[in-house]
């Protein structure tokens, strides 16, 4: 019989390790209990916060609702052809995993993405991407619980109407779906390699190591090892800050001022530029008050040393925000998930 907790907190369950309490607490570890969750008193009455791995959120206060915490698992390989095939995981399966169990199967297109923190369900409501990839760039489709609707849909790509780092689950109708499964279209050879996006192509000639799915991942765990802290050691949410995209008009006056500024092509007439470049020039790379700081290796990471509290955090991207903005005249967004 299922069973929802009372008074759990939640400092084992968020990667910024910040202590909070859930007035209620449920495991999510059926697909069928979600049936039974719905009815219950605590959910029709209360604020729900549906909880992943909980790596891209930052909790502020106690929470005075019912906490779900997914933890569906299980994978799934169709083969389709000598080509390709679909690869599918439960939304409780950790990401990394995921990734790693798809290069056991020689499955190519995920390499990219190694080592990103979360699980497989918050994976298109992020549309979560590093190195040239997306998942937007591989999803086949998404199945979730409609909790308006009481069913279960499942969704093409198309339809998750995925953006960078957004998607219909984290904007238009963000709130209204529960992701309980997601598959991927895999290539099982002629791998389309992505190698000139970042640091990997220079891994692998340091190595002397010809491209391949699994010498991909592996640059690519090595280079996130090296940049960004491990949460079990130093809490944190990876990224906390979307790369701005702005308008070419607006980067030539940028570069006229700063030449040596990051930027990478978004379509027409557009720049995406740098975050993490932007918040290390204005001066916050290795920045600490109390326990709550900036990396010293990787300025879009904010950290909790040991006993942050959220608002802390939350008030430190604040004041970064307003520094960005008026050194450069560019407003950066939160990638994370203020709770």
């Amino acid at each position: 019989m299922p069973k929802i907790e009372e008074r759990v907190n939640l400092k084992a369950y968020n990667t910024f390790g910040l202590s909070a309490e859930a007035r209620y607490f449920f495991r999510l570890e059926k697909q069928e209990d979600i049936h039974w969750l719905v009815e219950q008193e605590a959910f029709k009455s209360l604020p729900t916060l549906w909880l992943g791995g909980g790596s891209n959120m930052l909790l502020t206060q106690d929470f005075p609702g019912l906490v779900i915490k997914v933890e569906l698992l299980g994978t799934h390989l169709e083969i389709l052809s000598d080509d390709e095939a679909l690869f599918s995981a439960y939304a409780g399966e950790n990401w990394h995993h995921f990734v790693l169990e798809s290069l056991e199967n020689n499955l190519g297109g995920l390499e990219n993405l190694s080592l990103i923190p979360g699980n497989v369900g918050s994976s298109p409501i992020q549309n979560i991407g590093a190195y040239g990839v997306e998942i937007k760039d591989h999803v086949e489709w998404v199945e979730a619980f409609d909790l308006k609707d009481r069913l279960i849909r499942r969704f093409s790509a198309a339809e998750c109407e995925f953006a960078y780092r957004d998607s219909l689950f984290k904007s238009r109708e963000k709130g209204r779906y529960v992701i309980l499964r997601v598959s991927f279209r895999l290539t099982r050879r002629n791998h389309k390699l992505r190698v000139d996006y970042g640091a990997i192509r220079s891994q692998l000639v340091e190595r002397n190591i010809q491209p391949s799915i699994h010498s991909i991942s592996e640059a690519v765990i090595s280079i996130r090892s090296s940049k960004l802290p491990d949460p079990a050691q130093i809490g944190n949410s990876g990224s906390f800050f979307k790369n701005p995209v702005i308008s070419e008009e607006h980067y030539q006056q940028l570069k006229a001022e700063f030449p040596e500024i990051v930027a990478f092509p978004a379509g027409e007439k557009q720049m995406k530029l740098a975050a993490g470049w932007l918040i290390e020039k204005a001066g916050w790379k290795g920045f600490r008050k109390g326990d709550a700081g900036v990396h010293n290796k990787q300025a879009l990471v904010l950290v909790n040393y040991g006993k942050a509290k959220g608002e802390e955090i939350k008030s430190l991207a604040e004041d970064i925000l307003h520094s960005i903005y008026t050194t450069f005249a560019v407003r950066l967004d939160i990638e994370v998930n203020i709770i």
